[in-house]
């Protein structure tokens, strides 16, 4: 893994980096986003939401994240070419606008609630604007709603094991989305939202929601429609999912066939990416397995 001094990012890219030495919080931006780094409890935050990463390594004064994680969250695209052990960064040519979070959180009633949601700003269509941003919230809205009844009957049955032995250790049910935008080019965005739902047990389950939207429009667009039209999409993406299957010794829970003709999917710069939802072919140490369909397979 190659590891980049965030003080080399204003030479070199153009990024601009701020550290706040009261607070300890190093701020990188640019390309219309804005990544900040507690260096005192880790916490990474891109656009004003909460993020996994990799614990940054201080050493002489300098603060160092991984190449690749640092850069794709800015919008850069990374490649290595092992032949010559050079790296490739190229800046991505993204559609005219920008994402920051929202967020909806309650923390109370035997239960916890965390959801982040996108929120564009600053695109030329502001109609189309509204009309994404708009449906965003009311998607929120809608998982806030069916992941909280959910989580009201957990709070009774913890009731009632308090009530049967007061002295009985329980953890509150919650409920976590995270969103991640895997594509923002030639007038399409597309993004998921991974709902985390705990309501006992050993860990919670996750449910992944995507969407892709048509700049133009401000319409959703189904797989069909980002498959080039093409008749035969579903076949060919069964047989790729079905190669890629084999080439990766996937093990599965039971056998792959075929994907539904409206199946869930999210764009990448690569292809259409079909993904396996939690515990659907695999177990749950194997996440939800993506698999990626070059655009050219449909033209």
């Amino acid at each position: 893994m190659t590891y980049i001094a965030l003080r080399n990012l204003n030479k070199s890219l153009g990024l601009s980096t701020n550290y706040e030495k009261a607070t300890q919080m190093v701020e990188i931006a640019g390309r219309g986003r804005v990544l900040q780094i507690g260096l005192k409890n880790k916490a990474i935050t891109l656009n004003g939401q909460l993020i996994f990463g990799p614990d940054p390594i201080l050493q002489d004064n300098t603060t160092y994240l991984p190449l690749r994680f640092l850069l794709e969250r800015m919008g850069y695209d990374v490649s290595y070419a092992q032949a010559t052990k050079l790296i490739g960064i190229h800046a991505i040519q993204e559609n005219n606008l920008k994402i920051h979070s929202e967020v909806i959180g309650a923390d109370g009633d035997g239960k916890s609630l965390l959801v982040y949601y996108p929120v564009i700003s600053g695109y030329e269509n502001i109609t189309v604007q509204q009309k994404i941003n708009t449906f965003l919230k009311d998607e929120a809205n809608r998982n806030i709603a069916a992941g909280s009844k959910q989580m009201d009957q957990a709070v009774e049955g913890n009731k009632k094991i308090i009530t049967d032995n007061p002295k009985a250790t329980i953890r509150q049910p919650s409920f976590d989305g995270h969103y991640t935008v895997t594509y923002n080019e030639h007038g399409r965005l597309s993004l998921y939202v991974d709902y985390n739902i705990y309501t006992g047990g050993a860990h919670g389950v996750t449910a992944r929601v995507p969407y892709t939207f048509d700049l133009a429009t401000g319409n959703v667009l189904s797989l069909k429609d980002v498959a080039d039209g093409n008749v035969n999409y579903v076949s060919i993406i069964n047989s790729k999912i079905k190669a890629q299957i084999k080439s990766r010794k996937l093990s599965l829970n039971n056998p792959f066939l075929t994907i539904e003709a409206d199946r869930d999917y999210f764009l990448n710069r690569t292809g259409v990416v079909i993904y396996f939802t939690q515990y659907e072919y695999t177990s749950f140490a194997d996440g939800m397995p993506e698999f990626v369909i070059p655009y050219t397979d449909f033209r």
